[in-house]
């Protein structure tokens, strides 16, 4: 399925709105969350006991609260990641916040990193086989470049919330982004120029 997530992102907007899709979101974390009007990650994370997590797994999705501890240096940060890991190091971890592309981006991405995927099971056992090297050896993995983070554990302010990989394309769309210090408009312009789309 090369082009599922960009399909998927195509058809809600023609059907009038990306906002079909946010919606569609927003009823899957319903069950979560008592306010469905604006989705909190804090809140999420909050009330999604079952599927909290102490660590984190390579390939796997992952939603959790981050306080950078360089934020008086850097640009901007996002305070709630949506991450694929694909290193663990000493003190914390790589991964790919998927935050930091716009929907389209992301739908691109995702199709992209979805060729690696281990199973067709969706379930606690399905991952994707990426690293950095297999991420910077192909072209139709370009978009990754603006989302590689690395990840502090001692920064780390919240447990990690598991996203069941039947939920990643929901995960994918929903607003979660929280950029301190610029507009989510302004990352995502800078992403751009980093990819030269």
């Amino acid at each position: 399925m090369p082009n599922y997530f960009v399909d998927m992102f195509n058809q809600a907007v023609s059907r009038g709105m990306e906002t079909a899709k946010m919606e569609t979101a927003r009823n899957w974390f319903s069950t979560q969350t008592t306010n469905v009007r604006r989705v909190e990650p804090r809140t999420v994370i909050q009330k999604s006991r079952n599927d909290l997590m102490s660590t984190v797994f390579i390939g796997q999705m992952f939603l959790f609260m981050y306080d950078a501890k360089t934020k008086d240096t850097l640009l901007y940060f996002d305070r709630f990641p949506l991450i694929f890991p694909f290193r663990k190091v000493q003190d914390g971890f790589y991964g790919i916040n998927m935050h930091y592309l716009p929907y389209m981006l992301r739908a691109k991405l995702m199709d992209a990193l979805y060729d690696t995927i281990n199973n067709d099971k969706k379930d606690q056992t399905t991952r994707l086989r990426i690293s950095y090297n297999i991420l910077n050896s192909a072209a139709r993995f370009r978009y990754f470049e603006p989302c590689v983070k690395r990840y502090l554990n001692i920064q780390v302010q919240s447990r990690f919330l598991y996203v069941d990989p039947n939920q990643w394309e929901t995960a994918l769309f929903l607003p979660l982004e929280r950029f301190v210090g610029a507009t989510k408009a302004q990352v995502w312009k800078d992403s751009r120029k980093k990819i030269g789309v």
